[in-house]
C-alpha cells in the first residue's frame, strides 16, 4: 500500500494540474476563441465557483462518504475534464468543461485535505500535511517546464498533464482500504468558536494569491515579450518558493500558526505589488514570482493547520476551507481582472493585496488556537 504521504501529495498534484495549466498560454486560448485575456482568466472563476459550491455540498453530507470513495470521484471528474478541454470546439463548450473540473477540485482538495489528518501516523500529523501541500507548487515545478513545452505546440496539448496526474493519483487511492465515513458531530462547523473567521481570511487570502496564479504567466508573456515556453520553464523555478515555504512553515506550524498567518499574510501582499508594479527586467518578475511564492507556502501551510484544529472534524474542516479557497479564488479571478482591465498589471497587484492585508485582520481572534502536533 502506497503511503498515505505519497498518495495524497499525488492527488494534490492532479488537482493543481487542472488549475494550472491555463496559466501560461492564458493569451493562447484567449486568442484561439477571440476573446480577450481578462475574459480567458474567468474560466478560473467558472471553475472556482462551481468547487465552492461543491465544498458546501460536502458541508451538509460529505460525512456519509468514504474519504477514498471522495477522492476517486474527484480525481475521475479531473481526467474527465482534462479531455473535454482538449477537444473543446468553443469558448462555451470549454467553460462548461472548467465546470466538471470545478468539482474534481473541490473534492479533491477537501477530501484530500481531510485525509492528511485521518491517515497520518499519531504525531505525523503536520508531515502528512505538509507533504500532501507541496503536491500543490510541484505541479508548478514539474508541470509548468512541461505545460510550456506543449503549449508551444498547442494549447490544448497542455491538458494532457492533469489528465495523466489523475489518472496515476487513482491508482495509489484505488490502493487504499475503505475506511467509512468520518464519525458525525452535531451542528454546523461554521457555529464553532473562531471557525468563521478564519474561513474568511482563508477566503481573502486565497483570492489574493489565486490572482498570482491565474495571471502571473500573462505578465511574463505580455509585459516581458517572452515564449510560452519560456514563461512556463520561469514560472516552474519559481515555485519551487512555494515547496521551501511549506516546509519552513512546517517547523513553526505547532506552536505558532495562528502568528505565522498574520506575519505571512501582509508580506505576502507587499510582494503581490511589487510582482504587479516593479517589472525592470523578465528576470526581477521571475524572482518576485518565487518570492510571493514562497510566502504562499508558509501562509498557506499555517492557515491549513489552523482549520484542522479548530474541532470541525477533518472532513468538515477541510470542507469550509475548499469552499473559501474556492470562493477566494473566483473573487481573485473575476476582481483580479477588474484591476488589470483598469490600471494595468498595477492594479491588478494593488488588488490582490488589499485581499491579502484583509485576510490578516479578519483572522487576527485570539480564540483560534493550534496543537498541529496533537
Amino acid at each position: 500500500m502506497t503511503s498515505p504521504a505519497a498518495t495524497l501529495f499525488r492527488c494534490l498534484f492532479a488537482g493543481q494540474a487542472g488549475l494550472l495549466v491555463l496559466t501560461p498560454v492564458l493569451s493562447d486560448v484567449a486568442r484561439a476563441f477571440g476573446v480577450s485575456a481578462a475574459t480567458a482568466g474567468q474560466l478560473r472563476a467558472v471553475s472556482g465557483a462551481v468547487a465552492a459550491l461543491v465544498a458546501l455540498g460536502l458541508l451538509a453530507g460529505g460525512r456519509r462518504w468514504d474519504l477514498r470513495d471522495l477522492l476517486s470521484a474527484g480525481l475521475t471528474s479531473i481526467a474527465t475534464a482534462s479531455a473535454a478541454s482538449a477537444v473543446a470546439p468553443t469558448f462555451e463548450v470549454l467553460a462548461t468543461a472548467q465546470v466538471v473540473l470545478g468539482a474534481g477540485m473541490a473534492l479533491v482538495l477537501a477530501a484530500g485535505l481531510a485525509a492528511a489528518a485521518r491517515w497520518a501516523p499519531d504525531g505525523e500529523r503536520a508531515k502528512v500535511l505538509s507533504w500532501a501541500l507541496i503536491g500543490q507548487p510541484i505541479a508548478w515545478v514539474v508541470g509548468m517546464p512541461v505545460v510550456g513545452v506543449l503549449g508551444a505546440q498547442s494549447w490544448r496539448l497542455t491538458w494532457l498533464l492533469p489528465l495523466a496526474a489523475s489518472l496515476f493519483a487513482l491508482v495509489g487511492v484505488h490502493g487504499r482500504n475503505r475506511e467509512g465515513p468520518e464519525p458525525a458531530s452535531a451542528g454546523s462547523p461554521l457555529r464553532r468558536p473562531g471557525v468563521t473567521r478564519w474561513a474568511a481570511g482563508e477566503l481573502l487570502a486565497f483570492a489574493g494569491w489565486a490572482g498570482v496564479l491565474v495571471y502571473s504567466g500573462s505578465l511574463l508573456t505580455d509585459a516581458h515579450g517572452v515564449a510560452v515556453t519560456t514563461a512556463g520553464t520561469a514560472l516552474g523555478a519559481g515555485a519551487a518558493g512555494y515547496v521551501v515555504g511549506t516546509f519552513l512553515a512546517r517547523r513553526w506550524v505547532v506552536q505558532a500558526a495562528r502568528r505565522l498567518v498574520l506575519v505571512t499574510s501582509p508580506a505576502l501582499a507587499a510582494a503581490a505589488v511589487l510582482l504587479g508594479s516593479f517589472r525592470p527586467s523578465f528576470g526581477m518578475s521571475v524572482a518576485l514570482f518565487a518570492l510571493t511564492a514562497l510566502l504562499a507556502g508558509m501562509r498557506m501551510m499555517a492557515g491549513s493547520a489552523l482549520g484542522l484544529d479548530l474541532g470541525a472534524g477533518p472532513l468538515q474542516a477541510m470542507s469550509v476551507r475548499a469552499a473559501a479557497v474556492q470562493f477566494g479564488y473566483f473573487g481573485g479571478s473575476a476582481l483580479g481582472g477588474v484591476g488589470l482591465m483598469l490600471a494595468g498589471w498595477s492594479g491588478l497587484g494593488a488588488v490582490l493585496a488589499v485581499f491579502l492585508l484583509l485576510s490578516a485582520v479578519v483572522t487576527a481572534t485570539p480564540r483560534v488556537m493550534v496543537k498541529v502536533g496533537a
